[in-house]
C-alpha cells in the first residue's frame, strides 16, 4: 500500500471533516444573529448540517475497493473509516436534536460547536494511519468532550463530572502517548502500517513490545470504558447533561473501538498476535461481569445505563478478541445497533428528566400511561440492549457469540450468553416500573416537541431495520472488516 501524491481530488476524501469545520464556524455566526430564537434553530441547523454532510459523504467520499494512504500517509481512506464516519455523524445529529428545548444547552451555540469539533476528531481518529495523527485526533475529540461533560456549570454534579473526566482522560492519554513514543523508538517510524515490519526488522524483544502495547491499550480501554478503565463512566454519565452522556456512550465509544481495531490489526496482523486474543477476552469477560453486577442495584437510570454501557463494551470486545473477519464484522455491526439503541434510551431519559426534573428510577413509574410513545421507546431500547429478538441487539449478540465459537473461544461465548440473561434482570426491572408501577401524579403529561419525536422515531426505526433487514448492514460491516484486514 503506497502513499499517493497530493491531488485536489483528495479534498473530497475529507469533505465531511471540512464540512464540520465550516458548520462550526457558521454556528458561531448564527448564535449571534438568532439570539432569542437560538434554542430551536441552532439544534435544527446542526442536525440538518451533519445530515447533509453524511449524504455528501455517501455521494462523493466513498472509498475505493483498495485502501489508500493520503496526505503524506497521515490518513487512510478505506471502508472502515467511512462506516465509522457515518456512525459519528448520525450520533452527532441525534444528539443535537435531543438537546433542543433543554435550556442549559440549546441557548448556547458553543455547546453545538464543541460537539462538532469533537465529531471532527472522532472522524479523524477512525481514519488515522500515523500515530502522531492518531494522538492529535484523540485529543481533538477528547478536549471538547471534557468541556461538554462539565457544561452545566451551575450543577455541582456536572462540574464534578467534567473534572473527573478530564483527570482520568489526561492520565490515560499520557500513558498511551508514552506507549506510542516507545513504539517509535523501537522502529524509527510513526507510520501505523509500518510498525509491524519495524518490530520484526529490529528484533524487538517481547517484553518491551508488550509493555508499550499495554500502555496504548490503557488509552483505548478508557475510550471504550472497559474494566478496569471504567471508573469514570458512572459519575460522568450521571453528572453530565443527558445528551452529552448519550454522545459519550455511543459515538465516542465507537471511535475507541475503531482505533482499537485499527491499531491492533496493524501491529499484530497475524490473528492479532499470540497473546492479544486472550488479553482482550479477559477484558471482555471482566467488563461484562462487573458492568452487569453493578447495574443491578442502581436507582438512578443514568448510572444504570452507564454500567450497562460497560457491559455492552464487554460484548463488543468478544468480536475483537475473536480477531477474525467475522469477529470484526460482528463488532462493527454491534456498534451500529448500539448507536441507535443507546441513543433511544438516553434520548428518552433526557426528555423525562427535562419534564420531571429527576433521573431516579422512581420518576418512571407509570410512564407507559402518562406517555405511551415514551413507554414504547423504553421497551424497544431496553429489550434490544438485553438481546431479545427480533431487535438489533439480538443479532449483534448472536453474531459476536458465533464469532467467538468459530475462533475457538466457546467459553467466552457461553460467558457472554450467561451475562445477557443476567442483564435482563435490571432491564426488565426498569420496564416493570414503566408499565406496572403507579405514580402519585399519573396525570402529569409530557410535552414532546417535534425534533424529539423525530429523533426517537429514527432510533426505533433503526433498531427495527437493523434487526429485520440484516443483509445490507451485514454487508457494510463486512466491507469495513475487510478494510481493516488489508494491511499491505
Amino acid at each position: 500500500m503506497e502513499t499517493a501524491a497530493f491531488e485536489p481530488s483528495m479534498l473530497l476524501a475529507i469533505l465531511p471533516e471540512i464540512g464540520l469545520v465550516v458548520l462550526a464556524l457558521t454556528l458561531l455566526v448564527f448564535d449571534l444573529v438568532w439570539k432569542d430564537q437560538r434554542c430551536g434553530r441552532l439544534g435544527l441547523y446542526t442536525a440538518a448540517g451533519v445530515t447533509v454532510l453524511a449524504i455528501l459523504s455517501i455521494i462523493f467520499s466513498r472509498p475505493a475497493a483498495e485502501p489508500q494512504l493520503i496526505f503524506g500517509g497521515m490518513l487512510r481512506l478505506d471502508a472502515a473509516g467511512f462506516v465509522f464516519r457515518m456512525i459519528f455523524l448520525i450520533g452527532a445529529g441525534l444528539t443535537a436534536l435531543f438537546a433542543i428545548k433543554q435550556d442549559d444547552l440549546c441557548l448556547h451555540g458553543e455547546f453545538y460547536v464543541l460537539m462538532l469539533i469533537s465529531t471532527l476528531g472522532l472522524c479523524l481518529m477512525a481514519s488515522s494511519a500515523d500515530i502522531i495523527m492518531l494522538y492529535l485526533s484523540i485529543e481533538t475529540a477528547s478536549i471538547p468532550l471534557y468541556a461538554l461533560a462539565g457544561f452545566l456549570i451551575r450543577d455541582k454534579k456536572s462540574v464534578e463530572a467534567g473534572i473527573k473526566y478530564l483527570l482520568f482522560g489526561a492520565m490515560t492519554s499520557a500513558v498511551m502517548l508514552y506507549g506510542f513514543s516507545l513504539m517509535y523508538g523501537f522502529t524509527g517510524t510513526t507510520q501505523l502500517y509500518q510498525l509491524a515490519q519495524g518490530f520484526e526488522a529490529g528484533n524487538v524483544p517481547f517484553l518491551p513490545l508488550a509493555a508499550a502495547s499495554l500502555m496504548v491499550l490503557v488509552g483505548f480501554g478508557f475510550k471504550v470504558s472497559a474494566v478496569p478503565f471504567h471508573f469514570w463512566a458512572p459519575d460522568v454519565y450521571e453528572g453530565s447533561a443527558t445528551p452529552v452522556a448519550a454522545f459519550l456512550s455511543t459515538a465516542s465509544k465507537a471511535a475507541g473501538f475503531a482505533v482499537l481495531l485499527r491499531v491492533l490489526l496493524a501491529l499484530f496482523p497475524s490473528h492479532v498476535g499470540q497473546i492479544w486474543p486472550v488479553t482482550i477476552a479477559i477484558l471482555s469477560g471482566v467488563s461484562m461481569i462487573v458492568g452487569n453486577l453493578l447495574a443491578m442495584n442502581q436507582k438512578n437510570i443514568k448510572r444504570l445505563l452507564a454500567y450497562s454501557s460497560i457491559a455492552q463494551a464487554g460484548y463488543i470486545l468478544i468480536g475483537v478478541a475473536a480477531g477474525t473477519e467475522i469477529g470484526i464484522s460482528a463488532a462493527i455491526y454491534y456498534l451500529m445497533s448500539y448507536l441507535v439503541t443507546n441513543m433511544a434510551a438516553f434520548g428518552l431519559v433526557a426528555i423525562v428528566g427535562q419534564a420531571v426534573g429527576s433521573d431516579d428510577l422512581d420518576a418512571y413509574a407509570g410512564l407507559s400511561r402518562r406517555a405511551p410513545l415514551l413507554g414504547l421507546v423504553m421497551l424497544v431500547s431496553l429489550l434490544s440492549l438485553g438481546g431479545v429478538p427480533p431487535f438489533a441487539g439480538f443479532f449483534g449478540k448472536l453474531w459476536v457469540f458465533g464469532a467467538a465459537v468459530e475462533s475457538g473461544m466457546a467459553w467466552l461465548a457461553i460467558l457472554g450468553a450467561l451475562n445477557s440473561v443476567a442483564a435482563l434482570y435490571y432491564y426488565l426491572r426498569v420496564l416493570k416500573v414503566v408499565y406496572l408501577d403507579r405514580s402519585p401524579d399519573e396525570k402529569l403529561s409530557f410535552k414532546l416537541v417535534p425534533p424529539w419525536v423525530f429523533a426517537l422515531v429514527v432510533c426505533v426505526a433503526g433498531i427495527l431495520v437493523l434487526g429485520f433487514l440484516f443483509a445490507p448492514w451485514y454487508g457494510w460491516a463486512t466491507q469495513a472488516a475487510q478494510a481493516f484486514a488489508f494491511l499491505n
